[in-house]
């Protein structure tokens, strides 16, 4: 699924690929299995380069599930049918998404319009590898009604690309188990729970075997059959928009100096560890059953579904599988330090710097990015980026007005991404595959619950420091 990316992070939402990395989960990557697969849907090579009978014909890359395959085959379909002439060949890539990338790379056959990374966009856009989407901006209103954050800057009018679609942190609980209104998640940012009021719905929500809650006489911490919160530790898209929240971020503003281990940042990691270990009321990724990483965890809507937790930290693409199950689920706003915030990001969607239809390509690429173009909006795995789907009464209701969106939405998502949305530090910051290969293991560590918070965060500044090497600069315009 588009899907989280994931990223190259320890997380992935469905707009992010699959890789092999074992930290990055269902909101990790897919595996590497499928490679071979992908490479044979190629035959000789990537980007096709000859017109048939007056045809263009291109070549889409995309990564993502059985969903999302079905409906960039369906988005193809209806682009041919209203672009004559032109051809375009889907190729879908389930397994090792950046191994395939940089193979066709190697090879100069990287097809016309692709997903990507951000990393993995930077780096093929400072090579001259993919198109500079700028000059096309202003051509296009499916780009052009995006707001500068929307897009993948790498210098002065130079653009990667743009996200398909958005994502963002969410707080999801399964209603049944919220008999008492008081402790039913808010809604709206406004409304937003301390730190320490979590602390208290989750405890009254986790319960032993024999029905027994956290502090109570005879609670066995070791016989949990229902944890009140699940906030996995190992993905940023729970522990990156929490320390925004309270004022700390990876880095300074220039991305030069490592600020994870401020007061700030600390205190988030330890409370997020204590959720564990102190106050017993999430599961470590171990008793999820997801391994040392929480990789293997059973998805959030099986893990609601069974009320093996009562609420879960996890990404806007979970309303997919949510959709799709009889589960009576409900949807909230993250809680607040110093101030409501959630993470936003996208994967990147490029055009190939090689491409030989040069105009179709660039049609097809505008065209995959309208979120009039696909179903996932309204089945609920993506949000739209454009401006318009969170100004406009009627351009909201045309992907959230139906079954799968619950009422709450338009506050808790809709208003909460437009209002209160950072963007994920992996998206803005420079070199982040090699500090991601050694943050990573530390925040599993913190995850384990065997070291202090602020002991692993003061251990990576002497690692994550010289890798730091800035931010890629976002306009205030167009």
């Amino acid at each position: 699924m588009t899907t989280d990316p994931r990223f190259q992070s320890p997380a992935q939402s469905p707009s992010q690929p699959p890789a092999q990395s074992p930290s990055l989960s269902r909101r990790s990557l897919l595996g590497a299995g499928a490679l071979a697969a992908g490479l044979g849907l190629f035959g000789c090579g990537g980007q096709s380069t000859t017109k048939s009978g007056g045809s263009a014909n291109l070549q889409f890359m995309y990564w993502g599930s059985a969903n999302e395959k079905a409906a960039i085959e369906q988005m193809i379909k209806q682009f041919q049918s209203s672009h004559s002439g032109v051809k375009v060949q889907p190729v879908h890539v389930p397994g090792d998404y950046e191994t395939k990338v940089n193979t066709l790379v190697a090879s100069g056959n990287l097809p016309d319009v692709a997903y990507m990374t951000a990393p993995t966009a930077y780096r093929l856009a400072e090579q001259g590898k993919i198109a500079n989407i700028y000059p096309y901006i202003e051509k296009f209103a499916q780009l052009s009604g995006r707001k500068p954050q929307n897009f993948f800057w790498y210098g002065d009018k130079l653009v990667a690309g743009t996200p398909a679609a958005s994502e963002i942190t969410l707080l999801w609980y399964n209603k049944a188990l919220f008999t008492d209104p008081a402790t039913i998640p808010p809604a709206s940012a406004d409304k937003a729970w301390s730190w320490d009021r979590l602390v208290e719905v989750a405890t009254s929500l986790t319960l032993d075997q024999d029905g027994r809650k956290p502090g109570e006489p005879g609670f066995k911490a070791d016989r949990i059959r229902q944890f009140g919160i699940s906030a996995p530790l190992t993905t940023q898209w729970t522990w990156y928009p929490l320390i925004r929240s309270n004022g700390g971020d990876v880095t300074d503003e220039t991305g030069t100096k490592y600020t994870l281990n401020s007061p700030e940042c600390v205190e988030v990691f330890q409370n997020l560890q204590d959720l564990i270990y102190k106050h017993r009321v999430a599961p470590s990724p171990a008793q999820l059953g997801g391994g040392a990483d929480g990789s293997n965890a059973p998805t959030t809507t099986v893990q609601l579904q069974t009320k093996r937790v009562a609420m879960a930290i996890d990404g806007q693409w979970t309303l997919l599988d949510m959709g799709e199950s009889d589960l009576e689920y409900g949807v909230g706003v993250l809680p607040s330090y110093q101030e409501p915030i959630t993470q936003e990001a996208g994967s990147c969607r490029v055009m190939s710097a090689g491409t030989k239809f040069t105009d179709e390509a660039i049609e097809l690429y505008a065209y995959s990015v309208d979120g009039a173009n696909s179903d996932l909006f309204k089945k609920g795995l993506w949000m739209p980026v454009e401006t318009k789907y969170y100004s406009d009464n009627a351009a909201i209701d045309s992907w959230t007005k139906n079954d799968v969106h619950p009422p709450e939405y338009r506050t808790a998502a809709v208003d909460y991404r437009l209002n209160n949305s950072v963007r994920d530090f992996t998206q803005v910051l420079k070199n982040v595959p090699a500090i991601q290969e050694v943050l990573t293991p530390a925040i599993e560590q913190i995850a384990t619950g065997k070291t202090p918070a602020k002991t692993v965060l003061d251990s990576l500044q002497a690692k994550i420091e010289p890798l730091l090497q800035g931010r890629y600069p976002i306009p205030t315009s167009i």
